[in-house]
C-alpha cells in the first residue's frame, strides 16, 4: 500500500463494506465465580467466549501470588532474560514446567506468538523446508514464512499427506508443525502418526498444545498426555499461560539441548523484555492448582472405585459442576435404603477417610 492520503480509509472501509472490521469491546468487570462479564454500556452477559478455561484467571490463589511478588520483585523485569531480566521466579517457573511437561528443561517467552516465532525461526532455515497442518495457528505460519524456509501444508489432520510431502523432498524437509487442539473446530491432531512420520523422516515435531494443557490428559498434561507420547515422539513442546493456567505467557518445553539452543538463537528470546516476575509468580500458583485439583481427581477416582467394588454406587461431583478444588461425593439418602445399608455406607466412608488421613500423614 502506497503512503496516499486516502488509502488507509479506503481500505478500510472495503472492510466495512465485506463486514470484516474488527472492532474492540471494552470490558468493564467481571465476576469473580460465575462466568459472566459487564461491558462499558452496562450489559451483564454470560461469557462463552474466554480462553479462561479452568477459571483461574481470578482466583485468589494466583492475585495473592502475584501481589506478594510485585511487593518484593516490582511490577516488570527492566530488561531482556539475558541482561538483567531473569529472575528467580522465572527459574522457578520453568523447572516446574519442565516437571510437569516431563522434559528436561523449559523456557519462558512473553507470549505463545513469540514462542513460535522463535521455535520456527531457529529450527528451520533458507534452503530447507517446513510442513504445517492446513489449519495451523497463524504464529506457526508466520514463524515458517519468517524462517525463510519453503513452507509448505499438508490437508488438515491428515498425517498421510504430511507424510506424502515428506516423501516429496525428503532431502529439504527438516521441520513438521502442527496445533494440539485447533481452537476453532475442536480437534485433535493425529499426533501419533504425525510422530511416526517425523520419525521415519529424520524431523522434528513441534506440537502447539496451547489449548490441551491444563485442560486435556488425566493430570491435564494436554494432548501428548492423552497420547501416551513422550519427548522422543514430541520433542517440541510449545505451551500458553493465558489460557487454562489463567495468567499470561507462554513456553517450550524440551531436551536441554533444545533450550540452551533457543536461548542462543530465538530471537523473540534475545531481544525483548522477560516477563514481569510476579506473572510467573501467578502462573506458579495457578499449575499448583491444577496438581492439585489432579491428585484429587486421581484419590477421587480411586475412592470411586473402593465403593464400587463394595456394593456401592456413589457418584463424584466434580469441577466444573463444583468450585475448584471441591471435586466431592454425593451420597444421597432415601427413606427406601434399610438401617443395614446405610450403616455399612458409613462404614466404608469412615475407613476411606481414616486411609486418606494415614496417606497424607506418611506424604
Amino acid at each position: 500500500m502506497r503512503r496516499a492520503a486516502p488509502a488507509l480509509e479506503a481500505a478500510l472501509a472495503q472492510l466495512e463494506a465485506a463486514q470484516l472490521r474488527r472492532t474492540r469491546v471494552t470490558v468493564r468487570q467481571r465476576a469473580d465465580a460465575a462466568r459472566t462479564l459487564t461491558l462499558a454500556d452496562g450489559r451483564e452477559l454470560v461469557d462463552f467466549s474466554s480462553n479462561d478455561y479452568l477459571g483461574l484467571a481470578r482466583h485468589p490463589a494466583l492475585a495473592r501470588a502475584m501481589s506478594a511478588c510485585a511487593a518484593g520483585a516490582g511490577a516488570g523485569s527492566g530488561a531482556s532474560h539475558l541482561i538483567t531480566g531473569h529472575g528467580a521466579e522465572h527459574d522457578r517457573l520453568e523447572e516446574e514446567l519442565a516437571e510437569f511437561t516431563h522434559r528436561e528443561r523449559a523456557l519462558l517467552f512473553s507470549t505463545g506468538y513469540m514462542a513460535n516465532l522463535a521455535v520456527m525461526t531457529a529450527l528451520a532455515g533458507r534452503g530447507e523446508r517446513a510442513l504445517l497442518d492446513r489449519l495451523c495457528h497463524a504464529s506457526l505460519i508466520d514463524g515458517a514464512r519468517l524462517s525463510g524456509a519453503t513452507l509448505a501444508r499438508y490437508r488438515h489432520a491428515d498425517a498421510g499427506d504430511a507424510a506424502r510431502l515428506a516423501e516429496a523432498d525428503p532431502g529439504h524437509t527438516v521441520l513438521l508443525a502442527t496445533d494440539g487442539v485447533f481452537s476453532m473446530d475442536g480437534d485433535l491432531a493425529p499426533l501419533p502418526a504425525l510422530a511416526r512420520c517425523a520419525r521415519a523422516h529424520d524431523l522434528w515435531l513441534v506440537v502447539d498444545d496451547a489449548h490441551g494443557l491444563g485442560v486435556i490428559g488425566a493430570s491435564g498434561g494436554g494432548v501428548l498426555e492423552h497420547y501416551g507420547l513422550g519427548s522422543e515422539a514430541v520433542p517440541v513442546l510449545v505451551g500458553t499461560l493465558g489460557k487454562a493456567f489463567g495468567s499470561f505467557g507462554a513456553f517450550v518445553a524440551g531436551s536441554a539441548a533444545l533450550i540452551e539452543f533457543l536461548i542462543q538463537k530465538a530471537r523473540t528470546y534475545l531481544y525483548t523484555t522477560a516477563l514481569p516476575q510476579p506473572v510467573a509468580a501467578a502462573t506458579r500458583a495457578a499449575l499448583a492448582l491444577i496438581r492439585q485439583e489432579s491428585g484429587r481427581r486421581e484419590r477421587l477416582a480411586a475412592l470411586i472405585a473402593r465403593f464400587r467394588a463394595a456394593g456401592f454406587w456413589v457418584v463424584a461431583i466434580r469441577p466444573p459442576t463444583v468450585p475448584p478444588g471441591s471435586a466431592r461425593l454425593r451420597v444421597t439418602l432415601s427413606a427406601a435404603h434399610t438401617e443395614a445399608q446405610v450403616d455399612a455406607l458409613a462404614e466404608q466412608l469412615g475407613s476411606a477417610c481414616r486411609a486418606a488421613r494415614s496417606a497424607a500423614r506418611s506424604a
